[in-house]
């Protein structure tokens, strides 16, 4: 049976303009920063503030170690309601009130017939045509207490407009929208306090990859023209190439009779034995990743003087809602993660969710059969007994279903995948069907996800039916996250990341095996209120490292 819908408790509106607060409920009040980052820490557990955007309200208060606990994110809930990721205060209004988007009016800044146009009043939020006004979207407006207090107003309005909406979509939205705000609270936290970094090691890691720091840009181009010379020796004749172009390089390994329409690293992969040259360039790239993108100058922008790596996060990508982040944090190349250590007598408790998306298939599809082989802590074991196939073969099948490939060994296994297991299928047939007609979906949680945009038929049928499993399985990765978070509360060990499935923090030594309990526990909650009871088991490996790189 679905979750109940989550009660939103009193709402309580926060604005923020520079060093002024304004906090709106039953009445209203202007106060300073520091002070209002006092009360809202007070705040009882029947209330949740609302913010047009936790990204730009409460960064301040979270930068002044403030902990929240129950936020409305406008920003996040329009993005479930409306799909994408553009959710600017302009487009929250116009969305929650049921405006035509394409008559919201247009900062015009100092146009000179700006005066002919009939517009709002100087102290009017709203334009004649019951439009914000462009000058508080952008923030410019709101210079006053009187101001800040009718801008949180609007806030409550929209929430109150809003949560309508959410219940009209089904009753997982308004949870999901809690639980978005959670995940918004968590990235700021995240870029305030940084993933924790052993910079000798990564000096070591660099220079390994990269040559030693160069003194001058001669001596730059030096190291490259080393790291180069390389590949190039590999192949006499060759050595004009640029290993920085994919047609130079094309060129290059057609000269070597092997013959690419593109040099991704997949698919040079398959050509490594065919020429030393082909693992010389694969190896280049790694170096090559790091000297550009994760090498000295990354050190010295990223990681600040606390031995923090540090970088803006998003709760939400704008598409099936995973979340991101900058400056390496979603990306550090492997060779780089011995650099990610725990302090001095802390470690790591590093989660990682097993075989997250065939589990969240069973909970998304409804399936019995499906469900009955996730109680077992390898599911593609008993899925392949029920097909009659390798483990391996099985794998391949599930992940080429959610996926699309219908050629190979995927191809073979997928006719008994569809006999055996017909309701998971039918159930991803169905999402590639609406979304080759260009139809608009929403996940289980009640994400939009849009598929108007891209242009093949038959691309638009393989986002939409890995979008609703991929964008299930991010919501239930940030429930828990969330949950995480809010069991650490007053603790010393903090998430210090978030990557897809898998979820780092950082602990006390001492406390250790408490906060390992801890995560394995909170995703058994967190998948129960996430998925209604379903009888669907999820798993994870949970381990005790000292660097990231000892995960795997």
């Amino acid at each position: 049976m679905p979750p109940p819908p989550a009660s939103s408790g009193r709402l309580v509106a926060l604005a923020v303009h520079e060093d002024m607060v304004a906090l709106v409920g039953a009445d209203a009040r202007v106060t300073t920063l520091d002070a209002a980052a006092r009360e809202v820490a007070e705040l009882g557990d029947d209330v949740r503030l609302v913010v047009w955007s936790a990204t730009r309200e409460l960064r301040p208060l979270v930068r002044r170690g403030t902990h929240l606990t129950r936020v409305l994110d406008l920003a996040e809930t329009h993005r479930i309601l409306e799909g994408g990721w553009r959710a600017d205060p302009g487009r929250i209004w116009a969305r929650a009130l049921g405006l035509e988007r394409g008559g919201m009016p247009q900062d015009t800044g100092d146009d000179l017939f700006r005066h002919l146009e009939a517009g709002p009043a100087e102290e009017d939020l709203l334009t004649p045509t019951g439009y914000l006004r462009p000058e508080a979207v952008a923030g410019t407006w709101q210079t006053t207490p009187a101001r800040l207090v009718a801008w949180g107003r609007a806030a409550l309005e929209a929430a109150d407009r809003m949560g309508t909406h959410l219940r009209d979509i089904g009753p997982r939205a308004t949870a999901l929208a809690h639980s978005e705000s959670a995940a918004a609270l968590l990235c700021l936290e995240l870029e305030r306090d940084g993933l924790p970094v052993d910079r000798p090691a990564a000096l070591a890691l660099i220079e390994r990859a990269a040559g030693p720091r160069p003194r001058s840009a001669e001596e730059a181009r030096g190291i490259r023209q080393q790291r180069d010379a390389r590949v190039l020796a590999l192949a006499p004749g060759h050595e004009g190439t640029d290993l920085r172009n994919p047609a130079s390089v094309r060129a290059f390994l057609a000269g070597l009779g092997i013959e690419v329409e593109t040099t991704r690293k997949w698919v040079l992969e398959s050509y490594r034995d065919a020429h030393p040259a082909v693992a010389a360039l694969l190896a280049w790239r790694a170096e090559e990743r790091i000297a550009t993108t994760y090498g000295y100058g990354w050190l010295d922008a990223h990681v600040g003087a606390d031995d923090r790596l540090r970088g803006a996060w998003s709760a939400s990508d704008g598409a099936a809602g995973r979340m991101t982040a900058q400056n390496g944090l979603h990306n550090l190349p492997a060779p780089m993660r011995p650099a990610v250590a725990a302090a001095p007598g802390w470690c790591f408790v590093r989660a990682d969710l097993g075989q997250i998306e065939p589990r969240v298939l069973a909970v998304v599809a409804a399936d019995p059969l499906l469900a009955e082989a996730t109680r077992a802590d390898d599911l593609y074991a008993p899925i392949a007994a029920r097909l009659g196939v390798e483990r391996s073969v099985a794998k391949v099948a599930v992940l080429a279903a959610m996926y699309g490939q219908r050629t190979g060994t995927a191809g073979r296994a997928l006719d008994r995948l569809e006999r055996a297991y017909p309701v998971a299928m039918g159930f991803l047939d169905r999402a590639y069907a609406a979304g080759v007609a260009g139809a608009d979906l929403r996940t289980f949680g009640g994400r939009r996800i849009r598929t108007r945009g891209i242009r093949h038929e038959g691309a638009r049928g393989r986002y939409a039916r890995n979008a609703l499993v991929q964008g299930a399985a991010a919501e239930l990765f940030k429930a828990w996250a969330a949950t995480v978070r809010a069991e650490l509360a007053g603790q010393p060990a903090q998430i210090v990341l978030c990557l897809h499935d898998e979820l780092l923090v950082h602990s006390p030594e001492a406390d250790a095996d408490g906060v390992a309990a801890l995560v394995s526990r909170t995703l058994t909650d967190a998948a129960r209120r996430w998925s209604g009871d379903a009888p669907v088991r999820f798993v994870t490996d949970v381990r005790t490292i000292r660097r990231w790189s000892e995960a795997k």
